[in-house]
């Protein structure tokens, strides 16, 4: 996932230390929220793990050794969600025999693997062509999630019938401890074009991460996917999404980004160098999608009335 922090981010998230298993200790933060999660256990009772999944999770990844425990950890967390989901796991050019045996074993998961490396962006697509549910979801091969990650946004996804709805993320620093992120877009329903007015420039925080949102599939792919960006392809995805359908942020950790010296956003010169042209094609990409949907739906209205 493209980075979203600044300095001031950090300064003023809030920091917890001292969990060693990442979500456990923010129990009691989003314990705080009871709509949001009040319903789960009866929900869990209904489904078996026999149920045919509503989610798909994709997740594009080059099978890198030093991110391979990463993965495996990510894999183990899923297997921790208690609503039933599938994985397209895709591999960027690489060797399926790289792959952890877990995942290799895991019905779940089907494997798409690609003749040669194409980036985050085009993997992404090629991954979405092969889901099969209604909701889909993204994340990254060195994450993890809550155990009730998936549960919180798709009751209310369900009971909602937004297109998309997302949680809070928090960094994941190598002692274990999290930073939540509460980013520019504050938590509630937001109408279509909403999200876009809460990013306040190429340079500010953008106003959601894409590993937050669970989304119905055909928005997704009627927004194009993840855009042909070096450096900001999600961001684009983002853009599509937030502008085409109506969807609610929740006050509710569901995802947690992993800080480490082996991220694909630490890239080097070469990934910063394209950083700041990216970020500024995706933030007029964004307020240009909102201007040409308001118009053709103002124009519309014309049209019938």
């Amino acid at each position: 996932m493209a980075p979203r922090t600044t300095g001031a981010r950090l300064q003023a998230a809030t920091h917890h230390t001292g969990a060693r298993r990442p979500g456990a200790h923010l129990t009691g933060r989003t314990a705080r929220h009871p709509p949001l999660t009040s319903h789960l256990t009866s929900l869990e009772n209904v489904l078996s793990s026999h149920s045919r999944p509503d989610i798909t999770v994709v997740i594009a990844t080059r099978l890198r050794p030093e991110r391979l425990g990463y993965l495996a950890e990510l894999h183990a967390s899923l297997m921790r969600q208690t609503v039933p989901w599938e994985a397209a796991l895709v591999l960027d050019g690489a060797d399926r025999a790289l792959l952890p045996e877990p995942l290799a074993a895991d019905a779940r998961i089907r494997v798409v693997e690609l003749p040669r490396p194409v980036g985050a962006a085009a993997a992404r697509n090629l991954g979405l062509r092969m889901v099969r549910t209604p909701l889909v979801c993204y994340m990254d091969d060195d994450d993890v999630v809550p155990d009730d990650s998936l549960a919180v946004r798709h009751q209310r996804i369900t009971e909602t019938g937004l297109g998309w709805v997302a949680g809070w993320s928090a960094d994941l620093h190598p002692d274990g401890s999290t930073t939540i992120w509460r980013c520019p877009t504050p938590p509630g329903v937001h109408q279509p074009g909403d999200v876009t007015g809460y990013w306040a420039s190429p340079e500010a925080q953008i106003p959601l991460g894409q590993t937050m949102l669970l989304a119905q599939t055909d928005l997704v792919i009627a927004a194009g996917g993840h855009g042909g960006l070096p450096a900001g392809e999600d961001f684009l995805m983002v853009n599509g999404v937030t502008n085409l359908a109506a969807g609610e942020l929740l006050p509710h950790v569901v995802y947690f980004y992993r800080q480490h010296p082996h991220q694909m956003t630490a890239g080097g010169v070469a990934y910063r160098d394209l950083r700041g042209p990216s970020r500024d094609f995706a933030f007029r990409h964004g307020r240009a999608l909102r201007s040409a949907l308001r118009y053709a739906r103002a124009r519309g209205q014309e049209l019938v009335s």
